[in-house]
């Protein structure tokens, strides 16, 4: 590490060009439990991949008893104070991009503008056609599977309707992957949290931005692969370190 905490700091107040990243950790912090952790969603549930979703009914039945189990939690779930903190950093005009792994719309409704924000696995707020790409409001596609629809179809179309999330065996979205990158490459300081940095490509994006000349820092409650490569490393809940981080006034 090459920065004291003090010294990140001043380094984030003069820097006019930052790049949040988030992943779970922050969302666990706003009560919504870790797909990924023991005991978590995917351990206690068959992970239904994207190509067994099209070509299975029943498979499609079971994707959609997982998400309407999970959607209250998320439904339910605020902004923490990690997430404002980057919206802070947005007011300032000092955050190019915020860029995050999570699919629960929670920096959305932190208030950030949406040219700013990049959600590499989609998000849970609403479902699509994967046939016309209409949508609908998750509240909508719940309110119809818990009425009898158990792999509800656009109405529109007949096609399959699918949460707007990334599945297992779904190729990333382009548009937000390139976004991603060229934020990563033209950053002067990278701030993950909340993130393990070992799911792919994603936990690439604080290794590019290091690459090209950026500080990294990394807010995580446990050791990623990352950390000897970072110029601050902070064990601690990102809704405490961050708006210290920041110089936020809370």
């Amino acid at each position: 590490m090459s920065l004291t905490f003090t010294e990140a700091i001043e380094l984030i107040r003069q820097a006019p060009r930052i790049v949040g990243f988030t992943g779970a950790g922050i969302s666990t912090e706003s009560g919504i439990p870790d797909f990924r952790s023991p005991g978590g969603v995917w351990a206690n549930n068959r992970i239904i991949e994207y190509q067994e979703f099209i070509s299975s009914r029943a498979a499609r039945i079971e994707a959609w008893r997982q998400k309407v189990m999970t959607w209250p939690d998320m439904r339910a779930a605020q902004p923490n104070a990690g997430h404002l903190a980057f919206v802070e950093l947005e007011k300032r005009g000092q955050l190019i991009a915020m860029i995050t792994q999570n699919i629960d719309g929670l920096h959305q409704r932190a208030g950030h503008d949406p040219g700013k924000l990049i959600e590499l696995h989609g998000t849970m707020l609403h479902a699509v056609c994967l046939s016309c790409s209409h949508q609908i409001s998750m509240d909508e596609a719940v309110a119809r599977v818990e009425a009898g629809e158990t792999a509800p179809e656009c109405k529109k179309c007949g096609g399959y309707l699918k949460t707007a999330t990334v599945s297992f065996g779904q190729a990333m979205p382009e548009r937000e992957m390139h976004r991603a990158y060229e934020a990563a490459e033209n950053c002067e300081v990278f701030i993950a949290v909340g993130s393990s940095l070992v799911v792919y490509p994603a936990a690439y994006l604080p290794a590019l931005a290091k690459q090209n000349g950026a500080r990294l820092v990394i807010i995580n409650r446990t050791e990623t692969p990352l950390d000897e490569y970072a110029d601050l490393v902070v064990r601690d809940e990102i809704g405490k370190a961050l708006p210290k981080l920041i110089a936020m006034n809370v």
